[in-house]
């Protein structure tokens, strides 16, 4: 008997029904690997490539058997696949173990607080550890960020890169930032990062800050439901490009105001359970004494809640001296 190939010695041409005209609107679409069709959806499909949503179904139907997916495995198998996991460091020892030894590639990391809680220092130092070697806490990658709020400062990344004794040069050219103007322009950034680790190794996706766009632009309780359908779709396409591409990917929230609580902290993160439902992990950061920050594991599937206690400073995030 044949032994089976690899999924990845397929390609789109390889599936039923798709031809040299199909595999082009595919490729263009950014559906060039069997991978990234069986975790597609028919709708999806059918809206970006123009193909009949019926064709779309067949088509994923078809990815899926290559691919192997969507069949029941056993945790033994699960175990083994998460082996294939990587964590990135935070250059923090305290958040790193709160995460369990870093950030986790496969997920979505979620950093949530009120200004000038540490959120954006924080994804510029992880851009810099990205790009680091592994043996240093790093992936020696490349990073994909998504600016929406103007708040990427190449010289944070020369501040931090220099502490770290990396080449700051270096690390700005493996950093690749695109603004993104307005929530359709986040969303379809997000949608074409994969056709960007074509060019180049990107194990890092930040979206600084996720929600900012949808708040500003769908205000009022009659446009809450299409802004809520767009940000799961989203995230959806965020969590799928650090599946494909066993990156890591990050990105910060911002809260509002929680009138009804009387007693603890009074504030939530933007995008309900929408978001809360989406994020594999959730840290809450809040202000402390002397540039002190503390962060708090709110969610993980299997982590249990705790803090920790960094410091960010001119150098960027640290732990405390002396703990």
């Amino acid at each position: 008997m044949a032994e089976k190939k690899a999924v990845d010695e397929y390609t789109i041409e390889d599936l039923p029904g798709v031809g040299d005209a199909t595999a082009e609107k595919l490729r263009e679409a950014g559906y060039d690997n069997i991978m990234a069709l069986a975790v597609a959806s028919p709708k999806d499909l059918s809206d970006v490539t123009g193909i009949g949503e019926g064709a779309a179904a067949k088509i994923i139907a078809s990815a899926r058997k290559y691919a192997d997916v969507g069949n029941f495995e056993t945790g033994e198998e699960i175990l083994q696949r998460r082996k294939e996991v990587k964590k990135l460091s935070t250059g923090s020892k305290a958040l790193d173990d709160l995460l369990g030894g870093g950030l986790e590639t496969q997920a979505l990391t979620e950093f949530y607080g009120e200004f000038g809680s540490g959120k954006t220092q924080i994804m510029h130092q992880l851009a810099v550890f990205a790009t680091m070697p592994v043996d240093k806490g790093g992936f020696d990658s490349d990073v994909l960020i998504l600016d929406t709020e103007n708040t990427f400062r190449p010289e944070r990344i020369v501040q931090m890169a220099n502490y770290r004794g990396v080449d700051p040069d270096e690390t700005l050219r493996r950093i690749h930032v695109a603004r993104a103007y307005n929530s359709h322009h986040q969303i379809l950034l997000a949608e074409k990062a994969s056709d960007q680790t074509k060019e180049f190794n990107a194990r890092l996706l930040i979206v600084d800050s996720l929600t900012s766009h949808f708040r500003s632009e769908y205000m009022g309780r009659g446009s809450l439901a299409e802004r809520q359908q767009l940000l799961n779709r989203h995230m959806h396409d965020l969590l799928k490009f650090g599946t494909l591409n066993n990156a890591v990917v990050a990105v910060t929230n911002q809260v509002s105001a929680r009138p009804d609580v009387f007693f603890g902290d009074p504030t939530s993160p933007i995008g309900g359970n929408i978001v809360g439902h989406t994020a594999t992990f959730r840290i809450y950061l809040r202000k402390s004494k002397a540039g002190k920050r503390i962060a708090r594991l709110m969610d993980s599937p299997h982590l249990p809640e705790g803090e920790a206690v960094i410091q960010i400073s001119e150098d960027g995030v640290a732990d405390i001296q002396g703990s």
